[in-house]
C-alpha cells in the first residue's frame, strides 16, 4: 500500500500522533486526507477534508461515511487514556467505547469502500495490549481487546484484499501521556507517524514505530503466539473452502 494518491481517513487527527498522522500523508502525496474529529477543525492544506466525528456515535459516522466517495486507507487513531483503578465501572466502560467499539463501529461503516478499493485499515493500539500498564489498568484492558478485535478482523478479511495493520507504540510526548511518569523516553508523535506509514508500505501486519516497541519486534514477528496467530487463521481458510 504505497500512500502516494491514495484516499486517507484519520481519526483522532485534530492533535498528537493523529495530527501528525495528518501531515505525513500530505508528505507522501496523498491524494485526499479525511480529518475526523469531535470539534470543529481546519488544515491549511486543500487536500484535507475535515469530517465531524465522535466515534462513538454511529449516527455521526454515518453521516461521515455519506460525504466520503472513496477509500483506500482507514485509520483508527482516536482513543482515551483515563485514570483508573478498575473501582469504577464507568471509566471501564469509557475506555472500551471508544478504544474498542469505536474502532469497530468505524471498520463495520467504511469496509464497503475498503473492499472496493482493496485497502487498508491500521488500528492505532499499544504495547500495553501485549502488557498491561498497572497505572491504566482500563485502558490496557480496551486495548488488548482493541488488538484482538485486529488480529480477528484480518484474518476474516484476508479473502477480500483488505489489509489490517496494528500499530504497537509505546510512551509518545502527546497530551494524552506528556505527564505519564514511566521510565522510558517519549518518541515524537511526528517519527511515530513517519514509521506508521513505513510498516503500511512495508506491508508490516504489526508496526512497532517507536524504540520501545520496536524492541519488541523481533520477538513478537517470530515468536510463538505470532506462528499461533496464522495457524488459527487458516481456520477461516478452511471454513471458506468448505
Amino acid at each position: 500500500m504505497i500512500v502516494a494518491e491514495k484516499t486517507v481517513l484519520v481519526t483522532g487527527a485534530n492533535r498528537g500522533i493523529g495530527l501528525a498522522l495528518v501531515n505525513e500523508a500530505l508528505k507522501r502525496g496523498a491524494k485526499r486526507v479525511y480529518a475526523a474529529t469531535r470539534q470543529p477543525f481546519t488544515h491549511s492544506d486543500s487536500r484535507v477534508t475535515p469530517l465531524t466525528i465522535d466515534v462513538t456515535s454511529e449516527a455521526q459516522i454515518r453521516k461521515a461515511f455519506e460525504q466520503v466517495g472513496s477509500l483506500d486507507v482507514l485509520i483508527n487513531n482516536a482513543g482515551i487514556s483515563l485514570p483508573d483503578d478498575l473501582s469504577d465501572r464507568a471509566a471501564f466502560d469509557r475506555h472500551f467505547e471508544v478504544n474498542v467499539f469505536g474502532t469497530y463501529n468505524m471498520t463495520k461503516t467504511f469496509l464497503p469502500l475498503l473492499k472496493r478499493s482493496r485497502g487498508a485499515i491500521v488500528n492505532v493500539v499499544s504495547v500495553s495490549a501485549l502488557a498491561a500498564l498497572p497505572i491504566l489498568p482500563a485502558y490496557s484492558v480496551s486495548k488488548a481487546a482493541a488488538f484482538s478485535l485486529s488480529q480477528s478482523l484480518r484474518a476474516l478479511l484476508a479473502s477480500l484484499g483488505v489489509t489490517v495493520h496494528i500499530v504497537l507504540p509505546g510512551p509518545v510526548d502527546t497530551d494524552m501521556t506528556r505527564d505519564l511518569d514511566v521510565p522510558y523516553d517519549k518518541e515524537s508523535p511526528q517519527v511515530v507517524a513517519r514509521n506508521i506509514f513505513e510498516g503500511i508500505e512495508r506491508g508490516e501486519e504489526e508496526i512497532f514505530p517507536d524504540p520501545l516497541s520496536a524492541s519488541l519486534a523481533d520477538g513478537w514477528r517470530t515468536g510463538a503466539l505470532k506462528a499461533f496467530e496464522r495457524q488459527a487463521a487458516m481456520l477461516v481458510q478452511s471454513d471458506a473452502a468448505a
